[in-house]
């Protein structure tokens, strides 16, 4: 961590000594510009750029790894660094005089969480490609790829864009992508992110290399804990052996074990400690659905979707007793300007898409089909304390 940021770290403790310094830190949806213990992986993923420090393009490529393993740290880490190779000053979107083309590719990474359509995929990268930002009304889809193949046809060494979190479902999937792709100009080439299996996708057809990042071993784990730890919170405040548990329990997951670690501190921020205690551990490993839906998919959703999440997490069980009652009690909310209908389609889609669970609750006289109550399938007290700092 730079001294920027280690001083505004300081200015955020408002004077009082504090177990949590430093939220983003500790955030598992936030990645660290040096990933712990994953130089093997950078090193196979370098390999396969080799060609751009030769000012060349690379072949199609596809990584994939589960859930947790580092995937999204790694690439958005390794891009970060290649984007401050030797480029030519990128010009706003309706500049015609340009400057030298650049001595290497440019790179651009994507999320598709957040670029699904069509329009907000080419929007995000043009908008890597230029100075200032391009406009996001007014503006059609054709228009877009029209001055983005303009563009890029002027950069002779190309550019490689990375599109991450490709085939999850609230993402991009493969057939998409695939046509998304195909609608680049000729002088790009891509690096997919998944889940899936080579052979479990259609993207592999199109690359010549597939990059697989296995889960984190434990000790690995437990530095990329220690290291938020030292980050994020006052000395002292995480033993070794709390992180040994987490890392045990979330085996391999770094999202999940990130996730723990953040509910513990918050639980331990709340009564006061100075440190973390076994217990807050314990209580933020069960609060952790399995398998949990990452934090990155929650704060991605659209803004009144997010909203209606964080009602959510906020109500007691009699509230959520069912569907019905649910929307009630989100409808009543002062903070929100949804009327009923439009809460209960929201929960639908949300159920629908994995993000929380209809558990079908017993039947009091045993007539008819019991309700169903709402279960959110990623952790409350991270998704609320992560929600918070960002409004």
């Amino acid at each position: 961590m730079d001294i920027e940021a280690r001083i505004k770290r300081r200015q955020r403790r408002n004077g009082e000594p504090r177990l949590i310094r430093d939220y983003e830190s500790l955030s598992p949806v936030v990645h660290i510009e040096e990933p712990a213990d994953r130089g093997p992986v950078l090193e196979r993923l370098l390999d396969h750029l080799d060609p751009v420090f030769d000012g060349q393009l690379p072949p199609n490529a596809y990584v994939y790894g589960p859930s947790g393993s580092g995937k999204s740290a790694v690439v958005t880490a390794l891009f970060a660094n290649l984007e401050r190779l030797p480029t030519e000053q990128q010009a706003i979107i309706h500049t015609t005089t340009r400057a030298q083309p650049p001595t290497s590719p440019s790179f651009v990474y994507i999320d598709a969480r957040r670029t699904a359509s069509e329009f907000a995929f080419y929007h995000a990268v043009l908008d890597s490609l230029v100075e200032d930002s391009v406009p996001e009304h007014g503006i059609g889809t054709e228009t877009l790829r029209t001055r983005l193949h303009d563009l890029v046809r002027e950069q002779r060494t190309g550019v490689v864009v990375a599109v991450d979190h490709v085939g999850e479902s609230e993402s991009i999937d493969s057939p998409e992508l695939v046509d998304r792709f195909a609608g680049l100009p000729s002088n790009v080439s891509w690096l997919a992110i998944g889940r899936d299996a080579p052979e479990a996708t259609e993207l592999t057809r199109y690359t010549a290399t597939t990059v697989h990042i296995e889960p984190y071993q434990r000790q690995m784990l437990v530095d990329v804990l220690m290291t938020r730890t030292s980050d994020g919170l006052a000395q002292q405040a995480l033993d070794h052996g709390l992180a040994r548990r987490i890392a045990d329990w979330a085996d391999g997951n770094a999202h999940d074990a990130l996730a723990a670690l953040f509910i513990a501190a918050e639980l331990a921020q709340r009564a006061d400690q100075d440190r973390i205690t076994k217990a807050n551990v314990d209580d933020a490993i069960a609060e952790v659905p399995d398998p949990c839906v990452s934090l990155g998919v929650v704060l991605a959703l659209p803004a009144n979707r997010q909203a209606v999440l964080r009602e959510l997490v906020d109500l007691s069980e009699d509230e959520r007793s069912s569907v019905t009652a649910t929307t009630e009690a989100i409808s009543a909310a002062e903070s929100l300007d949804l009327s009923p209908g439009t809460v209960k389609r929201f929960l639908y889609e949300l159920a629908e898409s994995g993000v929380v669970d209809r558990v079908a609750a017993r039947a009091t006289n045993g007539q008819g089909r019991p309700p169903s109550r709402l279960e959110p399938r990623f952790p409350p007290t991270a998704f609320r304390r992560l929600y918070d700092l960002g409004q």
